[in-house]
């Protein structure tokens, strides 16, 4: 059974931080991308980073660059993304999902019409951020 299951979730001050994880099972971890991806009340699902574990590439969308850091253990099959200087704007349902092969590395592609890329998605961990 494929499952994504994400983690690390809850409630933090503005300017503090949180590591998310995202452990993966049930398919083969080092041939599909990891992408963080967040929802915010009222707001459409956005991305905000991805890793190809088998090489290490990245990519970070505008919402992410220089506060956000993803990283990943294929032993434990888990990707993480560490998450400082948090604002309340961060707050957001994040979930994980996985895509073939590589990261996309167009924002475009983080963007509900190109959600089709993504075979598999986590149930989401919640991360509230308070002012």
């Amino acid at each position: 059974e494929v499952q994504l299951v994400e983690s690390g979730g809850g409630l933090v001050q503005a300017g503090g931080s949180l590591r998310l994880s995202c452990a993966a099972s049930g398919f083969s971890f080092d041939e599909y991308a990891i992408a963080w991806f967040r929802r915010a009340p009222g707001k459409e699902r956005e991305g905000v980073s991805c890793i190809s574990p088998s090489n290490g590439n990245t990519y970070y969308t505008d919402s992410a660059k220089d506060r956000f850091t993803i990283s990943s253990d294929n032993v434990k099959k888990t990707v993480y993304l560490q998450m400082s200087s948090l604002r309340s704007e961060d707050t957001a349902v994040y979930y994980c999902a996985a895509t073939l092969h590589w990261c996309p590395v167009d924002a475009k592609y983080y963007s509900e019409s190109y959600y089709y890329l993504y075979n598999y998605w986590g149930q989401g961990t919640q991360v509230t951020v308070s002012s």
